[in-house]
């Protein structure tokens, strides 16, 4: 265990060296990722500011949201993007894939240690702006349990989408591509966990409720942070069901990687 620990952190640290070895680039990046988020969010802020409340949420409720999903998807993408089934497809594709098999090196440590995009760093920071701005309007009514919880809530975020990245990783072996119904899931859902669950049609609700449980992730959680009423009628323990959500989806992930590297056949290249 500590030698493949030893080995995934000397993966990062040629991440790393690669990565500042160009300074201005590197500023250029995070510089343009920030921007970036920051625009998003101030666009959303200048619709809310003229109809001041979404279906009862306020523009800093709203912040409560966006910016808890920022900071969790910005880690997740720095940690798990060299599982993007984007990049992941292009190894599968050209071989180079194969070349990772063939080191005497636990195949997923390899695979978290080939990306490590610094410029998320920007993503996470921007992020916890946002959520510092909603706690400073909001005004949440911290407890002992309030406090333990943020963090699991977070975590549980990072686990769902990692688990989301190596699932469509996965299914790369078969398809080479990546398939855009997981950019839908990813990046997609990312963006729909950002705001009020109410706000959209019963079959999105439903779909991101019973088919993809991302409604328990950050809706959930935050109506337990805002003391705020449960709309849909789930029974009290949902806003609890954040780990169970993220733990399981990376668990199924990680089994369904594993039957994916038992059934591999290279594609020749």
């Amino acid at each position: 265990m500590w030698r493949t620990f030893t080995i995934y952190w000397r993966l990062l640290g040629v991440q790393l060296r690669s990565q500042l070895q160009y300074r201005v680039s590197f500023v250029m990046d995070l510089l343009a990722t920030g921007l970036i988020v920051a625009m998003e969010f101030g666009s959303l802020a200048l619709v809310m500011q003229r109809f001041e409340t979404i279906q009862g949420w306020t523009i800093g409720e709203v912040a409560f949201l966006y910016g808890l999903v920022e900071v969790a998807f910005g880690i997740m993408d720095l940690l798990f993007s060299g599982f993007d089934p984007a990049h992941f497809g292009q190894q599968v594709r050209r071989g180079t894939f194969d070349q990772l098999l063939l080191r005497p090196i636990p195949i997923t440590v390899q695979v978290l240690g080939s990306e490590f995009a610094l410029r998320r760093l920007a993503k996470i920071a921007v992020g916890m702006g946002i959520f510092a701005l909603a706690l400073g309007q909001v005004g949440v009514a911290w407890t002992a349990v309030k406090l333990l919880y943020l963090p699991v809530v977070l975590v549980s975020m990072v686990g769902f989408f990692g688990g989301l990245f190596i699932i469509g990783a996965t299914i790369t072996f078969w398809t080479v591509e990546s398939i855009e119904v997981m950019n839908i899931l990813t990046y997609g859902g990312s963006l729909t966990i950002s705001y009020p669950m109410s706000i959209y049609q019963d079959g999105l609700r439903h779909f991101f409720t019973y088919v993809v449980p991302a409604i328990f992730l950050n809706y959930y959680p935050a109506l337990y942070f805002l003391d705020k009423p449960d709309p849909f009628g789930f029974p009290p323990f949902a806003p609890f069901l954040a780990p169970l959500v993220g733990v399981g989806t990376l668990a199924l992930a990680l089994w369904f990687w594993r039957f994916g590297i038992t059934h591999y056949q290279s594609t020749g290249t």
